[in-house]
């Protein structure tokens, strides 16, 4: 027997063993990659349906409602708050759709790439020309009216003290209207009344100022950043004695 020729078979038959082991490394780090992104894209799907479904971040572009709002402020918008019959009321902050009733056929300049997605998608993007966040003052049936003698605005008759909410010594309108709302839609003003273009506005555009109340993205519930200004946004209850509506 020529056990010299046969030892060199036997050395060399581990060989492809040693090989096998030595693509495993690669092949548990291409699983570790996909169940990865399998995640990643689970918590992405996660959040786009919250956001579209749910609550939404929105920035604060602008002044127009200070001091409750501060420009820079991210607010939590509740999309639920009026999606099983409730509807907007007096001293609701909310945020809508002004297109139609604020903008009318301008170029918003909205961003549509995937950057700008993303940003809007987590609050941290202007929102784009048609987006508002604005009080609401008056509902469907109200009569709005300012000022009266002493300078306040009223609804259906009661005057409304609005020293919660709005900023020291500002006037409650600088220009005078009296609106009744239709039904179905919402009389909205900033609390800076004095750097707000409001409902008051847009009296002369269809609409009479006044916003659909189907175009209402949802109820703004919660200041969430900066944490240092962080709280829950009330209803204010100025507008809890006001009568309802009987006009229109």
């Amino acid at each position: 027997m020529d056990t010299e020729a046969q030892h060199p078979e036997r050395d060399r038959a581990p060989a492809p063993v040693r090989e096998e082991r030595s693509r495993s490394a690669p092949f548990r780090e291409s699983v570790l990659f996909r169940e990865a992104a399998w995640i990643l894209a689970a918590c992405l799907t996660l959040l786009v349906l919250v956001n579209v479904l749910v609550a939404q971040p929105f920035l604060i572009p602008s002044r127009s409602m200070e001091p409750a709002l501060r420009t820079g402020d991210r607010i939590l918008v509740n999309k639920l708050a009026y999606r099983f019959g409730d509807s907007p009321r007096r001293g609701d902050v909310v945020v809508f759709d002004g297109e139609g009733s604020f903008v009318h056929g301008a170029d918003t300049g909205a961003g549509d790439g995937p950057l700008d997605a993303a940003a809007d998608l987590l609050g941290l993007a202007r929102p784009d020309g048609t987006d508002f966040v604005k009080r609401v003052v008056g509902v469907g049936g109200d009569r709005v009216t300012c000022c009266d003698r002493d300078g306040r605005l009223t609804v259906n008759g009661r005057a409304v003290h609005e020293d919660g909410f709005l900023p020291a010594g500002e006037e409650p309108s600088a220009v005078p209207f009296d609106i009744v709302v239709p039904a179905g839609r919402l009389w909205v003003m900033g609390d800076h009344r004095s750097n707000s273009a409001d409902s008051r506005h847009h009296l002369g555009q269809p609409g009479g100022g006044t916003v659909p109340v189907d175009e209402v993205v949802g109820r703004a519930d919660w200041v969430v950043w900066p944490f240092g200004h962080g709280r829950r946004l009330d209803t204010a209850d100025a507008y809890d004695r006001v009568p309802d509506g009987t006009h229109g």
